[in-house]
């Protein structure tokens, strides 16, 4: 009887869509004759590279999955194992209306390895292992600010439940959450029942989340002055309107300025490009796109009311948009502009030279 040759897949493609989960991986593996297989394991990228060295062995391995709750921990331990890996935004995967009523995990990690087969699939950037701690630092202090405005908040719809007429001393909302503030709350507020536990355990949580504010805003701080950023982060702050929480979103988001081919990459990754949607003779067009870093958008578009102040030639162009479109939307096209020139102080290493308003 005649000897099987041994399966062997040298210097073929191996493409690998998985559906990634807490516990455990739906995976389909497509080869370039097209033979297909699906199978469902645990999440552990070494159980995967045993399982293609047993049934691919030889083949170039070449694996995507969708950005969700993992970030980039299974990019890197894939990689570990000699895995080609891409992260794709979850919006980005080419799906039918039949895939999108009939999901399941299988169906999930088929589509994904379909598209790699064929090529459709664009990669979202991978930020570098030694930075993501610098990224998580700056974003933490977002998410404490806003949890901090939320406790502040509830304490004053509390008050205000219990009939609390504040001080003239506080009548302005400048004056609220002062120690003298919180002594007032801590020692002379009365509540309507006799005890008041719930107003102090709602101070207890503002104190709290004021003082790890406090210790994020000095971690950044020392971030901003460390070898890695100083230089450019005193460049990109020379740019009015941009300042320490800005700047350092700016450097820890986008990593490396490189990855951004032109001035219109950016603004689009930023979210400040304009959308179109045209059908027949209908065309509608908007200012902003959905799409975009969530936390880089909205701190451009704040910088850009700064910089008409301090700029005269921004402020020149924002009158001259405001004279055709809404304030709202020509502080959108100032906004724009900003981000071309972020991107040259960033790509340049050079200081920020303007014309100042007098």
């Amino acid at each position: 009887m005649q000897q099987r040759k041994k399966i062997n897949f040298e210097c073929q493609n191996i493409y690998i869509g998985i559906d990634v989960h807490l516990k455990n991986w739906s995976v389909t593996t497509i080869t370039q004759s097209g033979y297909k297989k699906t199978h469902s394991q645990n999440s552990s990228a070494r159980e995967l590279f045993e399982h293609l060295r047993k049934h691919y062995p030889g083949g170039k391995y070449l694996a995507v999955y969708e950005s969700g709750f993992t970030g980039f921990s299974t990019y890197y331990a894939l990689k570990e194992y000699g895995i080609d890996c891409m992260v794709i935004h979850a919006a980005d995967v080419p799906t039918t209306q039949y895939e999108s009523v009939m999901k399941s995990d299988s169906m999930d990690s088929d589509k994904l390895a379909k598209a790699l087969k064929t090529g459709t699939l664009k990669g979202i950037y991978v930020h570098r292992r030694e930075n993501l701690d610098a990224r998580g630092v700056v974003r933490l202090r977002k998410t404490l600010q806003t949890q901090l405005g939320g406790y502040k908040s509830r304490v004053k719809h509390l008050l205000y439940n219990n009939g609390i007429v504040f001080p003239k001393c506080f009548a302005g909302k400048s004056t609220h959450w002062s120690q003298r503030f919180m002594r007032w709350l801590r020692e002379d507020v009365i509540l309507l029942s006799s005890t008041r536990t719930s107003l102090d355990l709602l101070l207890d949580q503002v104190e709290l989340f004021r003082k790890n504010l406090l210790n994020a805003t000095r971690q950044i701080r020392a971030l901003s002055r460390s070898e890695h950023y100083a230089r450019t982060y005193e460049n990109l702050t020379s740019i009015p309107g941009i300042g320490m929480l800005t700047g350092m979103s700016l450097l820890t988001e986008i990593d490396d300025v490189e990855r951004f081919h032109n001035e219109k990459q950016f603004a689009s990754y930023l979210g400040l490009v304009p959308t179109s949607h045209s059908s027949g003779e209908k065309i509608a067009n908007g200012e902003k796109t959905f799409r975009g870093n969530k936390l880089l958008g909205p701190m451009i578009v704040e910088s850009a009311w700064t910089m008409i102040r301090h700029d005269s030639v921004m402020a020149a162009a924002y009158g001259e948009y405001c004279k055709r479109m809404k304030s709202q939307e020509a502080v959108i096209r100032i906004a724009r502009k900003l981000s071309n020139r972020i991107l040259k102080i960033l790509r340049s290493g050079q200081k920020y030279e303007y014309d100042r308003c007098h």
